[in-house]
């Protein structure tokens, strides 16, 4: 491989958020959704220039930042994207945010489909709506949707919105072109707006292909927003940068004049070039990691096979998140996880982060050295084995 993903970077003493807690210092992280390898020397090499200029003084997007954009969805997504309709901002929960704040009222209900990403209900619970639930549905190690249930959710006049994660964090589907088409069409009988959360879309692996929900065309197409960003790409949380399409120019409107209500309406000089050389030059770097994050999860799947067997590994379609149904054991997910904490200094994250309904799951980031992946794999065992 061109690109050594099992090369320690060490972190500790960067200001991390994942390995630099306090009081956690002998702590293995593999729970919050960033990487631990270096990104692309591509996106390196474009930072290290703009640093060499010496002057970083208000700063405009220019051309080049959306032909990258636009660039990289119809290369890697064909999905044909106007510049027109692109507004960026900082991340993708600041996208969301704006969004719901744009295109609801205080008291307005929002569909999520639980398990979800947890800032979701933050989200919805900052801009005053209500949140309803449309439980996926678990069953033989496989979730799918409820499409009886969506429908009557969204049949309720107070539904206005549903906030779609695909591909899906964290019970890592990635949705079919036929339940996509599900979803729109009964959105669009009921008049609820398709809120598409994509970060994910670039992490999918073999087998499956991230459809933009956008890119269903037609009526799809204007009844919907798409929130994207390189982050869990390129792992870039750090540089702070989201873009939000949306094709409606009346919903694009609105959701312009909210992200510069909440002054997220600007992205810093690093952001702009990180983003540039990540879409126009990045894509080699990219399926070399996917090809090292399937093999992490392959690795996973076999020791659990092998040494935990009473502990189910869902399929992982995209992202490095890995969903693991520990119901067998009989004990809380806060359990789970505070006796990791405790007795092997391992950090998980506990199931019913993303919803009450999941107690007894647990969620693993592999997007790790393979050194620490099976280091935290023992320590696994080492309780439950």
């Amino acid at each position: 491989m061109k690109y050594n993903f099992d090369e320690a970077v060490a972190r500790r003493g960067s200001n991390s958020y994942k390995w630099d807690t306090i009081g956690e210092e002998d702590v293995l992280p593999m729970w919050v959704a960033d990487m631990d390898f270096r990104t692309s020397p591509a996106i390196v090499n474009a930072l290290a220039r703009r640093v060499s200029h010496g002057v970083f003084g208000y700063t405009k997007v220019p051309v080049a930042y959306y032909e990258a954009v636009t660039g990289w969805f119809e290369r890697r997504h064909h999905f044909r994207i106007d510049k027109e309709w692109v507004l960026f901002t900082s991340g993708v929960v600041p996208a969301l945010s704006a969004v719901i704040k744009a295109l609801t009222k205080p008291g307005d209900q929002v569909i999520v489909q639980t398990p979800v990403y947890n800032c979701f209900f933050s989200s919805i619970r900052n801009d005053e709506c209500e949140m309803v639930a449309n439980p996926l549905i678990y069953k033989n190690g496989v979730y799918s949707i409820d499409f009886d249930d969506l429908e009557r959710k969204a049949a309720d006049p107070k539904a206005t919105l549903l906030l779609l994660c695909s591909p899906h964090n964290p019970v890592g589907r990635v949705w079919t072109r036929e339940e996509l088409m599900r979803i729109g069409e009964i959105c669009l009988r009921h008049h609820v707006v398709v809120v598409s959360d994509e970060i994910h879309c670039d992490l999918v692996y073999p087998g499956h292909t991230h459809i933009p929900f956008a890119s269903l065309g037609g009526e799809f197409l204007y009844n919907s927003v798409t929130c994207t960003a390189p982050s869990k790409t390129f792992n870039l949380a750090g540089i702070q940068v989201a873009n939000i399409i949306a094709a409606d120019e009346e919903m694009r409107r609105k959701i312009d004049k909210a992200l510069n209500v909440n002054e997220v309406c600007e992205i810093n000089i690093f952001a702009v070039e990180a983003l540039i050389a990540a879409y126009n030059e990045g894509d080699d770097w990219l399926e070399e990691l996917k090809v090292y994050l399937y093999e992490n999860y392959r690795i996973l799947s076999d020791f659990f096979r092998e040494y935990l067997p009473h502990l189910k590994v869902l399929p992982l379609e995209a992202t490095y998140l890995v969903w693991v149904d520990c119901s067998a054991l009989q004990q809380s997910s806060e359990e789970i996880a505070g006796s990791l904490l405790r007795q092997e200094r391992l950090r998980i994250n506990e199931g019913t982060m993303y919803g009450e309904a999941e107690e007894g799951f647990i969620r693993i980031n592999i997007a790790t050295q393979r050194e620490n992946l099976v280091r935290g794999l023992k320590k696994i065992r080492n309780i439950y084995g």
